[in-house]
């Protein structure tokens, strides 16, 4: 089954790091975090990828040309018998990632519209390049199937930026929660769909998943929300970053189901 990551956003809340660089190469504990949402769907057994390219897309396929040298030991014979034998074998083993440049400065549906023929099933995924949770996608997978609707979307709850007070009328103070969950449920990408979404989908660069795509779904009943009461972050702000950082260096990074204590 293919899984389709939109990688060409320009993060631009996140300049401290993307001034240079694309979000999805930015680093947690020192790998790319696309490198940990790749690893997160392969735990579960996907592991056919179509990565959609925008801002400095080249970089990203620069990663990607260079994996093998960078993650192995290796050998170089030099002159006539110019050969390069790897020595080891990284955890990478059987990825299929292909790099489909789909514009600089196109939108999300658009992305994964640009990319309709390099999926070859009935059924794929969709996530974003900047975001990671420990949700089991094979429980995500069977129960859009379970459903039968054309497109699942993964939902969490979302937690207030802010301490929330409770105030009397005198303006006394009840109770106080710093960023606590909030009511209602939130979009957290990892979608489930089937072919025929694509139908909902244009390769006009100003053609959003997120609005009229969805929205289409929503109203045809052919969208439903798988709701994760799990981990899940978005890699928005510097702030954030730095928290996933600390979270993989203190060995508690939920998303991180095949860590191992050398990795």
């Amino acid at each position: 089954m293919k899984v389709v990551i939109l990688c060409g956003g320009q993060g631009t809340r996140l300049r401290e790091e993307t001034e240079y660089r694309p979000k999805p190469l930015v680093e947690v504990g020192g790998r790319p975090i696309l490198w940990h949402i790749l690893k997160s769907y392969a735990y579960y057994g996907f592991n056919d990828f179509v990565l959609c390219l925008g801002y400095r897309g080249n970089m990203i396929k620069e990663y990607f040309l260079s994996y093998e040298a960078m993650n192995n030991d290796f050998t170089v014979c030099l002159g006539n018998r110019n050969q390069v034998i790897y020595e080891n074998a990284h955890e990478e083993q059987d990825y299929r990632v292909t790099l489909a440049d789909t514009g600089q400065d196109t939108m999300t549906g658009a992305r994964v519209k640009r990319v309709e023929h390099y999926l070859d099933g009935d059924t794929f995924m969709v996530t974003y390049g900047d975001g990671i949770s420990n949700i089991d996608l094979q429980a995500l997978l069977a129960f859009h199937r379970a459903h039968g609707r054309l497109a699942t979307v993964t939902t969490v709850r979302p937690v207030s930026r802010f301490g929330i007070l409770d105030l009397d009328n005198d303006g006394k103070v009840q109770s106080f929660a710093e960023k606590p969950q909030i009511d209602g449920w939130a979009s957290a990408g990892f979608f489930v769909f089937e072919r025929k979404v694509l139908d909902y989908l244009n390769t006009s660069p100003d053609c959003i998943l997120e609005r009229d795509p969805l929205e289409r779904l929503a109203a045809d009943n052919q969208l439903v929300a798988y709701q994760h009461n799990g981990f899940f972050y978005a890699m928005d702000t510097f702030r954030e970053y730095l928290y996933l950082n600390e979270l993989w260096n203190s060995g508690k990074a939920p998303w991180a189901a095949w860590r191992t204590n050398d990795q």
